[in-house]
């Protein structure tokens, strides 16, 4: 569909807005068409958050993401850290809201890459836990897929500003989301990288160390605990609204538990990948965030080859 967009409108079945395809993205990104169960959350409404998607491996849904553009998802990289051996498995489902009970407007769509930023190591509190995936066709945008905007670099977000988390993951520690498995949000405050540090040293959590949050990462959540995102959110989005836009602030990394107190979601920050996700996204060589060299980038291209190898 060069040159156009097509949008099945509630109020305009058949309104159809014709833009230059560099334009899609910045005029449809951060506009669902309602304004808006993670730990202490609430089921959304269906097209409340349209660049939700859920990644899959075998067809299972194993981690949350974010659509950004016409061809790419951002999320978590701890959700592939693990599983690099099998990675043509994975898809990607879009305009979904109930997972036991799919809808017309959900999307399966093929993976043709995935992007690990090069500064994981793998282990939890791990700095670079940001992950690109790009998908083997465009998607269609419509009023249950549409992207969210992303930062400049240079973007603040304000403290103690209210955003929102949202994702299929567990209602609480080791409770998974019961049938038919509705995406949950949940508003979540902002905590300064400082305040949270204090948080988490005030009840020291083994392996994690002394000011585990380090400087690309940001908190949300109340220091009293009871919401929160949990196991199965991950790599989801944390987004607010800049301008009455929704711009996506934070990818759901990691914390400790589900809703504990003193003990905030962790997030990786979206403006400090900012520069690497452009140049991963327009195919340039800068690696962003704090590493320049481009040969630590982890990336598993998906071809027909490797697909028919897997299956002799």
């Amino acid at each position: 569909l060069s040159g156009s967009v097509c949008l099945e409108s509630i109020l305009e079945p058949y309104w159809c807005l014709f833009l230059a395809r560099k334009d899609v993205v910045g005029e449809w990104c951060g506009h669902p068409i309602n304004s808006p169960r993670i730990v202490g959350g609430q089921p959304a409404s269906n097209g409340s958050w349209p660049w939700q998607v859920s990644i899959l491996q075998n067809f299972y849904p194993i981690c949350g993401g974010s659509l950004i553009a016409e061809q790419w998802v951002l999320s978590a990289a701890h959700c592939f850290f693990n599983r690099m051996g099998s990675m043509f498995q994975y898809n990607v489902l879009l305009g979904a809201y109930q997972l036991s009970n799919l809808s017309d407007n959900a999307v399966i769509s093929d993976v043709q890459q995935i992007i690990l930023h090069p500064d994981y190591n793998g282990l939890s509190g791990s700095t670079g836990d940001i992950a690109l995936i790009k998908l083997k066709s465009p998607v269609k945008f419509t009023n249950y897929i549409l992207p969210i905007c992303l930062p400049e670099s240079s973007t603040q977000f304000p403290l103690n500003e209210y955003c929102w988390v949202t994702g299929w993951g567990d209602i609480r520690s080791d409770v998974p989301l019961p049938d038919p498995r509705t995406l949950q949000e949940v508003k979540v405050p902002l905590i300064i990288r400082e305040i949270c540090n204090i948080l988490y040293n005030s009840r020291p959590v083994l392996g994690l160390g002394r000011d585990p949050v380090k400087q690309d990462m940001i908190c949300a959540g109340y220091p009293e605990g009871g919401k929160d995102s949990c196991q199965g959110d991950s790599g989801g989005p944390l987004v607010c609204q800049l301008e009455g836009v929704w711009t996506q602030a934070g990818v759901v990394s990691w914390g400790v538990g589900c809703g504990g107190s003193d003990h905030p979601g962790v997030y990786t920050l979206v403006p400090f990948y900012a520069n690497w996700i452009q140049d991963k996204m327009s195919g340039r060589n800068g690696s962003g965030g704090k590493s320049d060299q481009l040969h630590n980038t982890r990336v598993v291209t998906f071809t027909l080859v490797s697909l028919l190898l897997a299956l002799l």
